[in-house]
């Protein structure tokens, strides 16, 4: 799928006065001219790519420009300015755009690459900078009793960093077998055992079977190898996927300019190596789905069976906006740890972590635990 057709590197200009100082107005979500201060919207990337077809009717593989395979390449790109003819490098390991030395206009980098630097769509970031940093202050605050000394002193939410992070979105059309064992259960009685009394219940057991189609739409799944290294002894970058979901029906096709003032991630990852963790999700889905089928089964169902055969796929590389505040610890033993609390840049939602005051931790369940005790001991004299 070419999500890249009529995408042009180099100067991106106001429609109005042609100018390059370009960048997002956070309140309303369009790109503003920084010269005449004109505003316009980017092509919405759902009507643009025709992501918004049945998705029963996908079939195959079809990938976005933007989410084919990473392939060792140059990431040193260099563009002819166009406004004076000058020759400027852009380095797109780190970057997309880069101002010409000599004009000063902005140069953008807007056709896809096989490096995974350039996604085919982008979701802009909505919720500011103030808004973010009050989100962390507040979720620090409901935690700080039991927060690190040294934490508590240090903490600067105003160093939260703007960040794009690579994502693919995934529909998926498929279809799902399942079978196994449900339990219906008629009566519950107690019956006298010696001294003591037992419940007893009478159930009826059934072979259950579903088969059903399975329609996943917009399913989202990190694609930097970063973030899906989930070792918890090294870092909390799992609370990432804690945030969700980002209305990524909102997103837009995929433009520099939107990248002014954050940084980005490159994605690392190709579809294949990302292929197994979709289905997996998928296949939750699924069993989810086939719940709503089996509430006369009140004692459950064990499938010992399952199949999901995917019919069709459709992969596109996105940049998803994200709020981070991280905060590296150095531990009494000489190891490290690394904090994260991040803030969905769509609807706010905040998740994170705070290093643990250990000492006052211990102290304080020792002193419930004492109490308890205590209460305990009195219930039983009294009673």
């Amino acid at each position: 799928m070419q999500t890249d057709a009529d995408a042009i590197d180099g100067l991106t200009k106001c429609p109005r006065c042609g100018a390059t100082e370009i960048s997002l107005n956070q309140a309303t979500g369009n790109l503003r001219c920084g010269f005449c201060r004109h505003e316009w919207q980017a092509v919405n990337a759902v009507e643009a790519f025709g992501l918004d077809t049945p998705i029963e009717q996908l079939r195959g593989l079809v990938l976005g420009s933007g989410a084919t395979t990473i392939e060792s390449t140059e990431t040193v790109r260099t563009f002819k300015c166009s406004a004076c003819g000058a020759e400027v490098v852009v380095d797109t390991e780190h970057s997309t755009q880069a101002r010409c030395h000599w004009c000063r206009n902005t140069l953008s980098m807007n056709q896809q690459i096989p490096n995974g630097a350039v996604p085919d769509m982008l979701l802009p970031f909505r919720v500011p900078k103030d808004a973010a940093v009050a989100k962390i202050r507040e979720f620090v605050g409901k935690r700080q009793f039991f927060a690190h000394p040294r934490f508590k002193k240090e903490f600067a939410p105003e160093n939260v960093m703007g960040v794009y992070l690579p994502y693919m979105v995934i529909d998926v059309n498929a279809h799902a077998a399942m079978s196994g064992v449900g339990e219906h259960e008629l009566r519950r009685y107690t019956v006298k055992v010696g001294d003591n009394h037992e419940t007893r219940y009478d159930v009826e057991i059934y072979q259950v079977s579903r088969e059903f189609d399975v329609h996943v739409n917009d399913l989202t799944v990190e694609s930097s190898s970063g973030r899906l290294d989930q070792r918890v002894s090294a870092n909390t970058n799992n609370i990432i996927n804690s945030i969700m979901p980002f209305d990524t029906a909102n997103a837009v096709r995929y433009d520099a300019n939107y990248l002014s003032g954050f940084t980005m991630e490159r994605r690392d990852t190709n579809v294949e190596h990302l292929m197994p963790l979709a289905q997996v999700q998928a296949g939750d889905i699924a069993r989810y789905q086939a719940n709503s089928t089996l509430a006369y089964y009140d004692r459950g169902v064990r499938w010992d069976n399952e199949r999901l055969d995917v019919v069709g796929q459709r992969w596109v590389s996105a940049y998803l906006p994200v709020w981070l505040y991280s905060y590296y610890q150095r531990k009494s033993d000489g190891s490290s740890f690394l904090h994260y609390v991040a803030v969905n840049a769509r609807t706010g939602e905040t998740m994170g972590s705070v290093p643990i005051n250990k000492g006052k931790l211990l102290a304080v369940s020792a002193v419930v635990q004492v109490i308890g005790m205590v209460l305990g001991t009195i219930i039983l004299v009294v009673g």
